[in-house]
Parts: structure tokens; C-alpha cells; sequence
């Protein structure tokens, strides 16, 4: 099996890639040994380790000439690369470019290849917006309010066309806010639900630009990352028309990360965090579900974590101590 990675440079795209080359692809039932895995990114380094399997690009994927490329021989696409929320929001042009002519693009090269690959593209919950009811499920309007919420909900319309007309086999999940993500802050409206755990644990104090009432719903890395996976491997039948499923995720205030992290890292890292309202984020977070029903990703066997506080524990266990080491080093 020919595998490929767009947005392979970023975290969750590390994280699913070292996943699949661990699993030689088991995960997927219906695919053959993994055996060429195709890593692009626009100018993220791209980390993986020394693997003949591994083809590392550097490019732009709204480059027709490198898609082409790119998916010779393709079976599954794992379709992660995108603008995040803020920045689409504040560059227009460049939002649009990547989060919906890229991914057009894309689409088209895959249909040329008359091999009909299975894809897997990432949405989100900004997909919806406006006046939203208290639970909301994944069958309810699509009206977002940002961008960066209409490219995605283009992105999986077009998904599902492409797949009901045959040219692929598409299936795309409406990812809640991911928490907690190692390294330093992106330009996600979002980036700060991550930042007020890993910078106070790794000694810096943090702003975070939305009250502490604020609700959202999360959901940890892993949890993603075997999201991406399951959705790969599920048989094209489980999805019929309906080839978007909103992920299961935990609603909470984001004062309750910060008293999370007060249990887990103490007082004092607790305290390195300090409320400072912005507008415009608080706008953007605004629009979102405050607390999502997953019934039919659940039926499906993705899972969600069980508390805040394992969110927190497993970054720790698993970043806190390299992040903290590397912030301190000379």
C-alpha cells in the first residue's frame, strides 16, 4: 500500500505518521502492508525516523504539477494540511489557497488516477455557527462564521461529492479543539487551550484571551490520531451518504483545564496563567458548539478521553518533561 501524509510537519501529522509505521497499516483491514508513505508539507520540517519507507516532499500542495506527483500509485490519503483558523481569518487569499483550491486540487488529481483512493480530510467544529442549540449533533446546519469554518464545510462538501460520484472514497471528521499540543503556540483561535498547560508547566507565565466560563469541546492527540486511523480503515458501507462524522470530544470550561492543571502541576504552575479577554478570539470561540452528541462516532467505535485531568496527565507523562528540558537549555 501507497500511503500519502499532506501537513505531515505538523504534530498530529508527526503523531499519525510514527503511528502507521509502527502498525505497518494493520489498522487498516482492507489494506495491504504499508510499504511507500509519501510525507508533504509547505515548509514545516517534517520529523520522522530513518525509514526507507519515507518520502519526504517539500511543497505546494495547491501546485497541481506536485499533486500529480504526489499521488502516483496512491491508495490512502490522510488530508491534513490547512490554514488554521486565525490565520485564514486574517489573510483571506492565503486562507482560501490552501484550505479549499488545494484541497480541490487535490481531489482532482485523485479522480484522474481512476484508482478511486480512500481519503481521510479533517474538518472541524467551526463548520457550524451562529444561534446553536445546547447539545449539538452532527446532523444540524452547517453556518460558520469564520473563513476558516466555510472552507472546511466547502472542503467536505466536496468530499462527499467526489465520493458519491465514484471518484473517491471519502470520508472526512469534524475535529473538536485538539489539547494538549507540544510545542510552541500556532496561529488556531483555538492555540491558547493548549498553551495555558504546556507553558506554565514548562515555567512560563501564559495570557489567556477568554474568560474562564468559557465552554469548548476538546479532545486529546491520541485520541485523534486513532480517529484518523479508524476512519481509514472503516468499509466504505458504515458511511453511505453521509461521509462526515463529528468526533466525540469533552465540554469543558476552560477554567476547569486551568484547576486541572492546579491538581497535577500545583499552585504555582497554576498561577503562571492569567485571564486577559481578548475580543476577537472570544468571537471566534464564540461561534462555536459548546458541547457536541456523538452518538453515530461512537456506534462507529471512535472513542473519546475520560476526563480533563488523563488530558493533562498524558501530556505530561508523555511532553511536559521534553518541552520543559528543552525551554531550559542553554
Amino acid at each position: 500500500m501507497k500511503a500519502l501524509v499532506t501537513g505531515a510537519g505538523g504534530f498530529i501529522g508527526t503523531a499519525l505518521v510514527a503511528s502507521l509505521l509502527a502498525s505497518d497499516g494493520s489498522s487498516d483491514q482492507h489494506a495491504k502492508r504499508l510499504d511507500h508513505i509519501v510525507l508533504v508539507d509547505s515548509a514545516t520540517p517534517v520529523r520522522t525516523a530513518d525509514d526507507s519507507r519515507v518520502e519526504i516532499v517539500t511543497g505546494d500542495i495547491s501546485d497541481r504539477a506536485l499533486l500529480e506527483r504526489l499521488v502516483d500509485g496512491v491508495d490512502r490519503v490522510w488530508h491534513l494540511a490547512a490554514v488554521v483558523s486565525a490565520a485564514a481569518e486574517s489573510d483571506f487569499d492565503l486562507g482560501y489557497t490552501v484550505n479549499l483550491t488545494a484541497t480541490h486540487q487535490l481531489l482532482e488529481v485523485l479522480r484522474a488516477t481512476e484508482r478511486r483512493p480512500r481519503i481521510v480530510f479533517t474538518s472541524t467544529t467551526a463548520v457550524y455557527g451562529g444561534e446553536l442549540p445546547d447539545v449539538l449533533g452532527d446532523t444540524f446546519r452547517l453556518t460558520p462564521q469564520t473563513s476558516y469554518g466555510t472552507q472546511k464545510a466547502i472542503g467536505e462538501l466536496l468530499v462527499a461529492d467526489y465520493s458519491r460520484k465514484g471518484f473517491v472514497d471519502g470520508r472526512c471528521l469534524r475535529l473538536p479543539t485538539v489539547v494538549v499540543r507540544p510545542g510552541i503556540p500556532n496561529r488556531a483561535a483555538s492555540a491558547f487551550a493548549s498553551s495555558i498547560v504546556r507553558e506554565p508547566l514548562a515555567g512560563r507565565d501564559v495570557v489567556c484571551p477568554v474568560r474562564p466560563e468559557t465552554r469548548m469541546v476538546i479532545t486529546s492527540p491520541a485520541r485523534v490520531v486513532e480517529a484518523l486511523m479508524t476512519a481509514m480503515a472503516l468499509p466504505e458501507d458504515v458511511w453511505r451518504e453521509r461521509r462526515t462524522v463529528q468526533l466525540p470530544g469533552l465540554t469543558v470550561e476552560i477554567g476547569e483545564l486551568v484547576e486541572a492543571l492546579r491538581r497535577i502541576g500545583g499552585d504555582e504552575v497554576a498561577a503562571r496563567v492569567r485571564f486577559e479577554p481578548d475580543s476577537e478570539i472570544e468571537r471566534i470561540v464564540g461561534g462555536w458548539p459548546a458541547a457536541v452528541s456523538a452518538e453515530r462516532a461512537l456506534q462507529l467505535g471512535f472513542r473519546t478521553d475520560k476526563d480533563v485531568d488523563e488530558i493533562v496527565r498524558t501530556y505530561v507523562r508523555d511532553y511536559a518533561s521534553e518541552r520543559t528540558a528543552s525551554t531550559s537549555a542553554p
